[in-house]
């Protein structure tokens, strides 16, 4: 068996070092195993439940086995993620046969939106909390041990837990999480986030900025700013961002936007690398881009989702930009960041798309080549726009064989891509072993790609390393330490 070297032996103190920031309960404390799905914000939201339960004397575990409370926090984006969890719970109610008082709780978007039925028709949960509620949990889980039964889903105007530290959940010690946005005001007619998170509301950047110190201080070396449209961030004193066109012109005038925000981040923490998700093509500006350009610390990654290469598609879908101001913004972003990566997420088979509309989205892809992607086939999100006024009258057949046609070429673009970096010496963040070995490091350089490369027994996890690229996949690159 090898040996660890010492760089990886301290793999498990910057994890240790992660935790013991926080105050355990005591050892013999009821116990919370918390379950995530779906998106970055997910993932963040369990962290801040983990915190506010911590005070409520719950430690967290890694085995549901052990819970005296049992959360999931789920998605609706896509129904293959509503099947997952309902598999998932009843998983669990076979367990609670083995612990009666073990309880069930179901979060996030998921819960808000169909709470009636899981809760009294499936009786599946005993909690539904939605993703604006979660402060209520103390109060709810006191009603649990009554015997009743407890849900709030009610949405927030203010709601952002910009004073929770969260407990950071499954940290590999070197990148972390920090929710700047909730909500979304868009309204795209495939999504559903609107209606279980309710509208766009911005957090006070000096709790942004604290939050981020507090990481920096435990050697954290990279964060991703997070919300649903993080170029939508507008901090004016608090309050829903539609609201904002009616505030006075002296609040207007000390008002935050995103970019005046990432300048303030990358200026304040230099050392610390820099990421945001998602953008959003309508509210991405010329401000943001110029501002990546001038930092060196802000990743030379962007995620903009387009959905679809047909401005028919994009009118269905209520989204607010064509394909030409798109590739008007690609075109800036190319011009000010020459080496950045992008990213997209792109739908096959939506209401009534055609041979020629699939033929645009995969013009598109040749326009911009993607570095990498997020690809699905429709599916109708009941309570969406798009549920209640647009068919689902594309044959699924058709929908999985457009998906493959836009994989496909994702794959040869991501190929092109990555073989640009061969020959070419990176900047690699560690964050731990690679999954198929232990003699190698796994890291990602700044355009956000994988990069494998053989441990020298020189650097260990959250360290910054030159890394020559001397050969590819479509989705991983390999190297040596310079």
């Amino acid at each position: 068996m090898n040996k660890k070297n010492n760089a990886t032996k301290k793999i498990d103190e910057r994890l240790q070092g992660a935790a013991l920031n926080y105050k355990q309960a005591p050892n013999n404390a009821k116990k919370v195993f918390i379950e995530s799905y779906g998106c970055q914000m997910n993932m963040n939201d369990s962290e801040i439940v983990a915190s506010i339960l911590l005070k409520q004397g719950f430690n967290t575990t890694k085995n549901p086995d052990d819970a005296d409370l049992i959360l999931i926090n789920t998605c609706s984006i896509r129904e293959k993620a509503e099947t997952t969890v309902r598999n998932r719970l009843k998983h669990f109610n076979k367990l609670k046969q083995q612990k009666p008082k073990t309880k069930i709780g179901l979060m996030g978007c998921m819960a808000e939106r169909i709470k009636e039925k899981i809760l009294d028709q499936e009786k599946l949960v005993d909690l539904v909390i939605g993703p604006d509620a979660y402060r209520d949990l103390p109060k709810l889980i006191n009603e649990l041990e009554d015997g009743r039964k407890a849900v709030n889903v009610l949405l927030s105007k203010e709601e952002t837990y910009a004073d929770i530290k969260p407990v950071r959940l499954n940290s590999n010690g070197v990148s972390a999480f920090v929710s700047i946005t909730r909500g979304c005001d868009n309204m795209c007619t495939f999504c559903v986030v609107p209606f279980t998170r309710g509208r766009e509301r911005s957090r006070d950047p000096e709790s942004i900025l604290k939050e981020i110190d507090d990481l920096h201080q435990r050697n954290f070396k990279e964060i991703t700013l997070l919300g649903q449209n993080v170029d939508s961030y507008l901090w004016y004193g608090g309050g829903l961002k539609k609201d904002f066109i009616n505030q006075p012109e002296e609040i207007k005038a000390k008002a935050v936007d995103f970019a005046q925000l990432l300048d303030k981040v990358a200026t304040t923490f230099p050392d610390i690398r820099i990421r945001f998700s998602t953008s959003n093509p309508q509210d991405f500006s010329l401000d943001v881009i110029k501002t990546m350009a001038k930092h060196p610390n802000i990743a030379k990654h962007i995620h903009l989702p387009v959905q679809s290469g047909s401005d028919r598609m994009l009118q269905l879908m209520n989204r607010k930009h064509t394909v030409a101001q798109y590739k008007q913004t690609i075109d800036a972003i190319r011009q000010y960041i020459p080496d950045v990566a992008i990213s997209q997420d792109m739908i096959a088979g939506f209401s009534t798309e055609t041979e020629a509309d699939h033929q645009a989205t995969l013009q598109l892809m040749d326009y911009v080549k993607y570095d990498f992607g997020f690809m699905f086939a429709y599916s109708v999100r009941p309570g969406t726009l798009g549920a209640k006024k647009l068919p689902d009258d594309v044959p699924h057949h058709v929908k999985l064989r457009r998906l493959r046609d836009i994989i496909d070429k994702q794959q040869a673009h991501s190929l092109y891509r990555m073989k640009q970096f061969i020959g070419k010496e990176v900047s690699v963040l560690i964050e731990g072993n690679s999954k198929k070995s232990d003699q190698h490091w796994m890291g990602r350089n700044s355009q956000n790609a994988v990069v494998i490369f053989e441990k020298t027994g020189r650097e260990q996890p959250g360290e910054f390393v030159n890394v020559k690229i001397n050969d590819c996949t479509s989705a991983t690159l390999f190297g040596k330490r310079i």
